[in-house]
């Protein structure tokens, strides 16, 4: 699998989305996901390329919004349809899942278009959210791999350039954990991490960096994912302003 995110057109770091791009396309991974943050301030222009950087990628793909891809300046909109802009030009704004041989992945919102705190950048993930992933999962074949994506890491990363403070992220991670979920996949923060939950279980949470100009102390990367029959693989790929190299690795135990 290949796992992008935080691409904020309008700010991409072009040479760098061309090479992940072709890299991408050239591994045609069983599954691309895109967690997030699509756009820079939820324009239209910016929705049309990402749509359009979408439909040149490999077509297993799953998608789920970030804080960003609600209208910036349009604030009706905002307001009353935050994501209207995100699923005319992207697809639903919840609930996407994909299922193939041994691996069920189920994407859900944690961005909101306003709430009642000062950082709207912030996430949150409601209870009836964790009830609906759980349910889909359930009816799962029981030894699928079980993927969650969101934008927000549920958990903060340890020594993070910035926070998610995701409403309810605690709680749902635990949730998750103990459900037998085994990766929960996020952006936002900017930079690759991979994170073992402290519940019972092996679930872990893990973060793609920007393929955007807004780089916060890590180059531009993204992640490849591989599931093996005794482990799980997370090697995040950085670019070097000539191409894309492994910028760190982590293998989680399956058993």
């Amino acid at each position: 699998m290949a796992h992008l995110s935080d691409i904020h057109f309008g700010d991409e770091n072009a040479p760098a989305l061309a090479a992940a791009s072709d890299l991408v396309r050239a591994l045609a991974p069983d599954l691309t996901i895109v967690s997030g943050d699509l756009t820079r301030f939820g324009e239209p222009a910016e929705f049309a390329a990402a749509a359009a950087w979408l439909q040149d990628l490999p077509a297993a793909r799953l998608v789920v919004p970030g804080n960003h891809d609600t209208p910036y300046l349009a604030w009706a909109e905002r307001l009353f349809s935050p994501f209207g802009r995100y699923e005319r030009a992207i697809g639903p704004a919840e609930a996407v899942t994909w299922s193939g041989p041994g691996l069920a992945v189920y994407g859900l919102n944690t961005a909101r278009g306003v709430q009642p705190r000062a950082n709207w950048s912030k996430g949150q993930i409601s209870p009836r959210q964790v009830d609906a992933a759980l349910d889909w999962f359930a009816l799962r074949p029981v030894d699928a791999v079980r993927l969650l994506v969101c934008h927000h890491p549920l958990m903060e990363m340890i020594g993070g350039p910035m926070t998610g403070r995701v409403w309810g992220g605690p709680a749902a991670a635990q949730r998750l954990a103990e459900a037998g979920v085994a990766l929960v996949l996020s952006g936002h923060v900017h930079a690759p991490f991979v994170l073992p939950y402290p519940f019972a279980g092996r679930t872990a949470a893990v973060g793609a960096g920007t393929l955007s100009t807004r780089e916060r102390g890590c180059p531009a990367s993204f992640n490849l994912i591989e599931i093996e029959a005794d482990e799980l693989r997370v090697v995040a790929q950085g670019w070097t302003g000539q191409g894309f190299q492994p910028l760190r690795s982590w293998g989680l135990s399956r058993h």
